[in-house]
């Protein structure tokens, strides 16, 4: 432990962004701490406590005084609110080539972080990966939930490893997420566009900015089905209320990640075709759910993201014209 103190820099950094994760938090340590196959590896855990009004603070300094001897397990406190600032404090505080993300409800696998390490070392063109992300639920889902379960960071997408198709925004969760720190600072604006929670609203976004900035720094994005983790999924997530405030958020966010790399020239026609795109689509799930939405969530759920994705436009605009007149 002393020789890993003591370097500068490490192999592997596994970031840990959360906000009143007190009770949350042990699980997820307990399951990194049973890592397997890294003995070779200088590598740290840092917690980014973003704000929390409970006792996060004397659960991280009870894991310090227990693990010393096992692990580094560094603490901060990032006062901005809102998960995109807590990431990017982990990016400036890592002392790993790679950092990985790992939320305060995912429970990776013991070989989590070998998987993950081999696969950054063997893929020198990969700027982030992701693998398998499994749904560890508290109460069983709705009928045809797979339709949708990627939008609450779960993905089963096969053996077989792949590029991600960044261009059309099919990307990996922020959650259990692996970047090269170098790329990330190179690449990723220090000041996101995309905030997380506003006004009350889920907007989302913020994980696809930063990879989207990493893709069109000409990296690569890749799924690693060897890397598996179990999120947490509480039993209100999978609520009515919000399922669909979650689908909004989603929604809301389309416009302003497809103006990433757009020339000034092409906005009014990604503009133009982002309303009548999603409009389309809109009239289509009409036409096939027609008298079913109320009764069908899956179905409903996807109409609040294809309603919002086709408002997101407009959305943007009433955000540049805030920021405009809060500079005035």
């Amino acid at each position: 432990m002393d020789k890993l103190i003591e370097n500068q820099f490490l192999d592997f950094t596994v970031a840990i962004p959360t906000y009143n994760g007190a009770k949350r938090l042990p699980q997820v340590l307990d399951f990194l701490l049973k890592q397997t196959g890294i003995e070779k590896l200088y590598w740290e855990i840092i917690i980014i406590d973003n704000n929390s009004h409970d006792n996060t603070n004397e659960v991280i300094k009870d894991y310090q005084k227990k693990y010393s001897q096992n692990i580094c397990l560094r603490y901060f406190l990032e006062k901005e609110q809102g998960i995109p600032f807590a990431r990017m404090r982990a990016i400036s505080e890592a002392r790993g080539e790679f950092v990985a993300f790992v939320d305060d409800d995912n429970l990776v696998a013991s070989d989590w972080i070998l998987q993950s390490y081999t696969f950054g070392k063997e893929h020198p063109q990969a700027g982030a990966w992701s693998g398998q992300i499994h749904g560890d639920f508290e109460v069983k889902p709705p009928e045809n939930f797979e339709r949708i379960q990627a939008f609450l960071a779960i993905r089963e997408c096969g053996s077989n490893p792949y590029l991600f198709d960044a261009a059309n925004l099919r990307l990996p969760p922020g959650a259990a997420l692996v970047v090269r720190k170098q790329v990330w600072c190179e690449n990723v604006p220090q000041r996101p566009t995309l905030r997380g929670r506003l006004s009350g609203i889920l907007v989302s976004g913020d994980d696809y900015e930063a990879l989207l900035h990493i893709h069109y720094g000409g990296w690569q994005i890749w799924y690693n089905p060897t890397m598996h983790t179990y999120h947490q999924i509480p039993h209100w997530r999978l609520e009515r209320d919000y399922l669909l405030t979650l689908a909004r958020g989603c929604g809301l966010c389309v416009f302003q990640l497809r103006l990433i790399n757009t020339k000034n020239w092409q906005k009014p026609i990604v503009f133009v075709r982002t309303i009548l795109g999603n409009l389309r689509r809109v009239l289509r799930h009409l036409i096939q759910y027609r008298g079913q939405l109320e009764s069908n969530l899956i179905a409903l759920f996807e109409m609040e993201f294809y309603l919002a994705s086709m408002m997101s436009p407009f959305y943007s605009l009433k955000l540049y014209f805030r920021q405009f007149s809060v500079k005035k």
